[in-house]
């Protein structure tokens, strides 16, 4: 969703990454009682302490798969992780692509997750570096409300790479806490062998799957309200929108690539062409973003190639 710096939030993860197995838990917690959340059974329900059972809430939200105001499934939720659904324990790849997407693009929930993934441009740093930017970052943006403080921001910067690295095996960490993310699988983020930087750069990401993608160009044609973007505000951020190219870290080549292979996927729905030596993508037809995701799960359960 489109940023907007009176609607932001941070630190209400209680300084827990996600984990496997929290999602799927506290959405099936939620389907058997809608007030789970809010009553005195969670901690025993879910098997966790009272902060992780606000963990689980915060993260089921920051990834879209319940609605912050209603505080029900949504659609998308019910789809991926009800027991019936398409990837209820995240088995497949392209499950952990698509929460990502969807984290990284609410801006008003997971704020510093949409500015780094779309606003933040180092591909090598510190995190002294990245606590830096993201409180100049805020600095610059709240000006007519109270700020969150120093603290807080510095939780969510540490919070960052450790969601999207893969662990080093400490021996000093608790089991738990050594337990990758499912965020790390996607290797967007790498730690340097000395452990004091860290790298995120665009690449060829083939594991990114095409439904994936046609979930993500669909919410941009939505966000945007228009039926032609240049294939360049997919690829970089402007005008506070995410950007599936900064998002996914993708080069413009194959950005470009996927995009044309994504025409295919799904006929009828999106074309390319060029218009005055400027790549676009048109919205052909009309359909549904769940669509996209829909097709590759059944893909995936026939054994056809994403």
């Amino acid at each position: 969703m489109k940023f907007n710096p009176e609607r932001m939030a941070f630190g209400r993860h209680e300084t827990f990454a996600v984990r496997y197995g929290w999602l799927s838990k506290g959405f099936q917690a939620m389907d058997e009682n809608s007030k789970v959340f809010e009553s005195d059974e969670a901690t025993v329900r879910l098997g966790v302490g009272k902060n992780m059972v606000s963990a689980i809430k915060y993260w089921l939200r920051a990834c879209r798969m319940i609605d912050p105001v209603e505080n029900i499934p949504t659609d998308l939720g019910t789809a991926i992780l009800s027991e019936e659904g398409f990837d209820p324990y995240l088995e497949d790849e392209a499950t952990i692509w698509l929460l990502h997407w969807l984290l990284a693009t609410n801006a008003e929930l997971a704020t510093s997750w949409y500015w780094f993934f779309n606003r933040f441009h180092k591909p090598e740093f510190t995190g002294q570096e990245l606590s830096t930017a993201l409180i100049d970052f805020v600095n610059d943006q709240v000006t007519n409300k109270k700020k969150p403080s120093v603290s807080t921001l510095k939780n969510d910067a540490t919070l960052l790479p450790r969601m999207y690295t893969q662990s080093r095996g400490n021996t000093r960490t608790p089991f738990e806490e050594a337990l990758d993310s499912p965020f790390a699988l996607l290797k967007l983020m790498s730690q340097s062998s000395g452990g004091r930087s860290y790298q995120t750069r665009p690449s060829s990401r083939p594991d990114v799957p095409l439904g994936v993608l046609g979930f993500a160009v669909c919410e941009m044609f939505e966000m945007k309200q228009t039926s032609v973007i240049p294939v360049e505000d997919l690829m970089y951020s402007k005008d506070n929108y995410p950007a599936i190219g900064s998002v996914f870290r993708l080069t413009e080549n194959d950005l470009v690539t996927k995009l044309e292979r994504l025409v295919e996927f799904i006929p009828g729905v999106f074309d390319i062409r060029d218009t005055a030596g400027q790549h676009q993508i048109y919205l052909s037809g009309t359909i549904d973003a769940i669509a996209f995701v829909t097709k590759h799960y059944e893909n995936s359960r026939q054994g056809i190639a994403a």
